[in-house]
């Protein structure tokens, strides 16, 4: 005979169940429903501001600009539908094509370059000495300062005469003076170098927190076992600091490939167009040749990319973890 208990969460099983064995008691799972209370809606309160500005200020004129990127934008007159037809002139641009190149040139330096001094600046800033805080907040400044400010500023360094403020540095040991910026020859290479000096303390700090969470009997076991400096940092620091590269260089990717306003402060694009970049190309299509049909494709394509790369990186790093 079997009896079920009401009143409680078990389940008695008799001797007809069991074959005459002794009663066991089972635990019965009860699903309890939800209710909704008015604490159930208190984060979504507090969220729906954010959500609110994303939407307005964000996702619609993504929208937007996905939907112009298909029309003849005709202020006034009516827009013409024109399907891919903006995509096919963007791709055959020679401006578009030589912007791209800059653009990839750019992002390419300035994320080797800023990684890189990032990483030794991490190195010389490792520890717990209390004096370090106040060092690594002064080298941390170009991060939160303004884009704006820092092209400016570094604008006026570039100026190319004798008495320019860079000019007058080299020409203690017998160079310059040079152009930088006002030269095709070295404008996107002076750019480059503002960009790796903005964004390599950001990279140092995630680089520190890597380090930080580092063994330190693995650089013990090493030095026992005789390596040298270089062969630790090799062999252990940097396997170790896998996850953070691959973070980091999809960040410095996304911000390379959307590189507009040090270019625009600094160049404008010029001059004659040696540093022109993707971003700068939309935006002079757009506000200057008042083609927004044309400048909304290549943001489109600009998203399109960025989003490639970053799910390509993404599905790399999983498969190295799954192993």
């Amino acid at each position: 005979m079997t009896a079920v208990q009401s009143l409680g969460d078990t389940r008695d099983v008799g001797s007809t169940a069991s074959g005459g064995g002794a009663v066991e008691t089972h635990p019965v799972r009860r699903r309890r429903r939800r209710r909704l209370t008015g604490a159930t809606f208190v984060p979504w309160l507090f969220l729906f501001p954010a959500a609110l500005i994303f939407l307005v200020f964000k996702f619609i004129p993504m929208a937007e600009g996905i939907r112009l990127s298909l029309f003849e934008v005709r202020p006034f007159l009516g827009d013409i539908f024109v399907g891919f037809k903006n995509y096919a002139t963007i791709l055959q641009d020679e401006k578009f094509l030589t912007a791209s190149w800059h653009t990839l040139v750019l992002a390419g330096g300035q994320t080797v370059g800023a990684m890189v001094i990032g990483f030794f600046l991490a190195l010389l800033l490792e520890g717990h000495t209390k004096s370090l805080w106040f060092v690594r907040s002064a080298v941390f400044l170009p991060v939160v300062a303004a884009t704006a400010v820092i092209g400016e500023i570094w604008r006026l360094f570039f100026y190319p005469a004798p008495e320019g403020f860079l000019n007058e540095l080299i020409s203690w040991v017998g160079l310059g003076p040079w152009e930088y910026i006002h030269s095709t020859d070295t404008s996107l290479v002076s750019v480059m170098f503002v960009g790796i000096w903005k964004h390599a303390p950001y990279d140092m700090v995630l680089i520190l927190a890597g380090l930080a969470g580092i063994d330190r009997q693995q650089y013990e076991a090493a030095a026992i076992d005789g390596a040298t400096t270089p062969q630790r940092i090799w062999n252990v620091t940097l396997p170790a600091l896998r996850p953070v590269i691959t973070i980091l260089l999809t960040l410095a990717a996304i911000r390379g490939l959307r590189v507009f306003t040090e270019v625009y402060v600094l160049t404008g694009g010029g001059p004659a167009g040696s540093t022109d970049v993707w971003m700068t190309r939309v935006y002079t299509t757009a506000f200057e040749q008042s083609e927004a049909g044309l400048a909304s494709a290549g943001s489109v394509l600009l998203f399109l990319v960025t989003l490639i790369l970053t799910v390509s990186v993404q599905w790399y790093r999983r498969r190295r973890e799954a192993r």
